[in-house]
Formats: C-alpha cells, structure tokens, sequence
C-alpha cells in the first residue's frame, strides 16, 4: 500500500511511540520475571524491528485475532520474548496484568512463546533454527491457497549458526516464496559471547543472496529505513532483511554487555534503566 509524504511521517510517528512504549515494558517484566533469567539484551536489540512491524506493516486485528486474512509474524529466536509480549501488549493483544505473570507460575507467558493465536502467539518457539522452517511452511500454504498475506520471521544471526537455517534459505528460494520475509536481528552476540569469536557469519547478505534472496542491510534501528525496506516485496524471490542492531538498545549499562544475556534486573538497574530511557525519549523530542 502507498502513502503519501505526510502518511508515512505520521505512521513512522507512531513506530516510534509504539517502540517506546515496549521498551518501558521490557523493563518492567525483566524487574518482576519469576525466572532467574529473562534475555533482556536480546529482547532490547529487536524493539524497533518489531515495532515497525506490528505498527507500521504487517495487518493484523486485535479484535479478530484468527482471521486468516492477516499477516503471519513468528519469533524464530524464542527467547527474545521480552520484545514480542510486548509487542503484544502495545498492540492491544495481551493486557498490562497479563505482562506481569511473566515466567510466574501457571503463567501463560513463558520465557520462550507457547502457541496462543488468540493472543497474537502464532507458534510455540525456542529451539533455534526452527522458525523459518515454521515460517516456510506456512508461506507455501497461503501461496498456494492463492493468498496474498505476507509471513514475517524474525531470527537470531547467532542462531544462523545451526544448519537447519541453511536448508531452509534453500527450500524458500527454490518455492519462490516471495511472501516471506527473514529479519535477522545482526546484534553481533549470542549466549557465550561474540559471534566473531564463536562462529563468524560473514557478510550475511550475501549468503543469502547466493541461496537466490533479495537481501538488504540496514540500520535496524533507523525506522524510516525499516519501514521502507521492509514494505518491499519481490515478485519472485524471498525478502531477507539484515538488521544492524546493538544488543540491549535504549540503556547505557546494558548494551553491548552480553552478561546482560541472562541476567534480570534488580530494582536499582530498574529505576536507572527507566530514568535513562525517559531522559533520551525527552532529548529526542
């Protein structure tokens, strides 16, 4: 769908609202997390990805969740769970109380997605690499039921590593699945520490474009840019976005620090986490 200069200045206005309002929820759930771990780093790196998705791109209806015309969104990298519940909660599909039974007992809201279509939840995820076989699936049943509605996945550049990712790039390709789009959220870290000294990717981009993908890179957390590049659509090839991002975006102490993988906040982190953010969302305006 085309908009014009002033549409798109005010759906990017929203973007940025929308990312806002995740990042403050993130905090809260990492504060009151009844695990010893809630994955805040990687939750925090993917907020302006997912946020110009559920905001700005995909079409999805809070009030009528099951619809079948409606875009597909699957969190490949399960545990950045912290990112997709609140995604949800902006959207409107999962209330404020519901966020803080967060990896509580008898919780619905584990720390990796367990399938919930009602609540946005479209697959149980978490061991990686599966998510785009998942997505895959699902992109060659509306295409050949003739539809039109998009399935977006978004994966880890750490959980890349596992092969399963690979045979999946190829299976795309070869069933044309121009209505898929892999978002890579190239954070640069997974659990034990740098991807450059664990397994370097390389140029991402260009792997993909050799297993026959439109491939891009951009600034993952440039929204403009996001939400162009991801509004793009092939007529025949599968869409992969490589989005630059910094792992725990939005908080000083937190990013780029990968012991922040695991770790949950304590009140104090919490009160100067949010102090921080608020201070930056003023300074922007």
């Amino acid at each position: 769908m085309s908009v014009n200069k002033s549409e798109r200045a005010e759906i990017i206005k929203n973007i940025d609202v929308f990312a806002f309002g995740m990042q403050k929820k993130i905090l809260n759930m990492a504060l009151t997390a009844g695990a010893k771990s809630s994955h805040l780093g990687g939750g925090l790196s993917m907020v302006d990805i997912i946020a110009t998705l559920f905001e700005g791109i995909m079409r999805h209806d809070t009030n009528s969740p099951l619809n079948s015309e409606r875009d597909r969104f699957i969190l490949s990298k399960g545990h950045g769970v912290l990112g997709y519940y609140s995604a949800l909660s902006q959207a409107g599909y999962l209330s404020e109380d519901e966020l803080q039974t967060f990896e509580q007992p008898e919780t619905e809201l584990l720390g990796h997605p367990v399938i919930n279509r009602r609540k946005g939840i479209e697959f149980s995820t978490g061991s990686l690499g599966m998510g785009l076989s998942l997505g895959i699936g699902v992109a060659l049943s509306l295409k050949r039921k003739g539809s039109d509605y998009r399935v977006f996945v978004l994966m880890g550049d750490g959980e890349s590593n596992e092969g399963s990712v690979w045979e999946g790039v190829m299976a795309a390709s070869q069933f044309e699945l121009e209505n898929l789009t892999v978002i890579v959220d190239r954070n640069c870290y997974q659990q034990t520490g740098a991807n450059e000294n664990i397994m370097s990717m390389g140029d991402v981009a260009s792997k993909f474009q050799s297993f026959g993908w439109e491939a891009f890179n951009v600034d993952g957390h440039d929204l403009s840019a996001l939400y162009d590049v991801l509004g793009q659509r092939s007529s025949s090839k599968p869409h992969a976005v490589i989005a630059k991002t910094v792992k725990g975006k939005g908080v000083s102490f937190i990013e780029n620090n990968n012991s922040w993988h695991h770790a949950v906040l304590t009140k104090s982190n919490y009160e100067d986490a949010l102090e921080e953010l608020m201070q930056r969302r003023a300074g922007s305006r």
